[in-house]
């Protein structure tokens, strides 16, 4: 197993104790880039056995995945959201575009662009190797690991128009929070039953398990490697179980403190502040 992560831009080990450079650890340089320790996932769990020994350094992560070619979203995957949300239950995986400029690190502020921000916790997949018509029964061969992230969501611009568009009211800079490290698939009891939780400001907001999705997670990197070829790299938030502020009638305001959790993966924090 491994735990990637970025660490002033450079590839790191994530351990409970802190973190080892992994192109130290290599004695390969070109490993210092994480999209190019993603595209060779297959060589570190054996580095990260390696490095296990070796002396720790502190450091706060940024971005585990910094340079995506592509971040999908897939939206109302879980029943229980689609309900909340009032909307039928997709026939297909409802994909949407998180442009890349929105991610951010694990403990980054979200800056809020109005009234009507919401939080949506996820798990997402990170893709190690990229291909075109990728069979289901192989999907899991293609993920580097998983990680957590926050689709974070202005209602407002997301619902604007008939038919509403969702990938720039998802796009806003900082409404990408992922992390805190990605996580090789190897490392969960079960891939397929990953608990994830969110709490905004002390309340428990959004509860539930993976294994609730409505497309799985090899079904959705089969699904769009059938339309468009995946590259190593490549982000999937796989979609938010019910208990988001638009349901519930409150969103975000400026100092909300976002904590987002995953099991085996960790959490998140992130704070809210007024935007520009």
């Amino acid at each position: 197993m491994f735990r990637l992560t970025n660490i002033n831009g450079r590839s790191a080990f994530q351990f409970d104790d802190g973190f080892v450079d992994v192109a130290t650890t290599a004695g390969d340089e070109s490993l210092a880039d994480p999209m190019v320790a993603i595209a060779r996932f297959g060589e570190l769990a054996s580095l990260y056995a390696k490095a296990a020994g070796s002396t720790k350094s502190a450091g706060t992560p940024g971005v585990c995945v910094p340079k995506p070619s592509k971040v999908f979203g897939i939206g109302l995957n879980y029943k229980s959201h689609a309900a909340e949300s009032n909307m039928e239950l997709p026939p297909a995986p409802l994909t949407f575009t998180k442009f890349p400029s929105c991610l951010v690190g694990p403990t980054a502020d979200v800056e809020l662009s109005g009234d009507t921000v919401d939080w949506e916790v996820e798990i997402v997949v990170v893709i190690g190797k990229g291909g075109r018509h990728i069979a289901e029964s192989a999907a899991w061969s293609h993920i580097a690991g998983l990680t957590l992230g926050q689709d974070i969501s202005d209602r407002k611009v997301q619902t604007a128009g008939k038919p509403p568009q969702f990938s720039l009211g998802k796009s806003f800079d900082t409404f990408g929070p992922i992390g805190p490290a990605i996580v090789s698939v190897d490392a969960f009891p079960d891939r397929d039953d990953i608990g994830l939780w969110c709490d905004v400001s002390g309340e428990r907001m959004q509860d539930s398990r993976t294994s609730n999705l409505i497309f799985t997670i090899p079904y959705l990197v089969s699904y769009l490697s059938s339309i468009c070829t995946l590259e190593p790299g490549d982000v999937i938030f796989t979609g938010t179980p019910d208990g988001v502020g638009m349901a519930r009638g409150r969103l975000l305001k400026a100092g909300d403190v976002i904590d987002s959790g995953a099991e085996v993966i960790g959490a998140l924090r992130n704070v809210c502040v007024a935007g520009k």
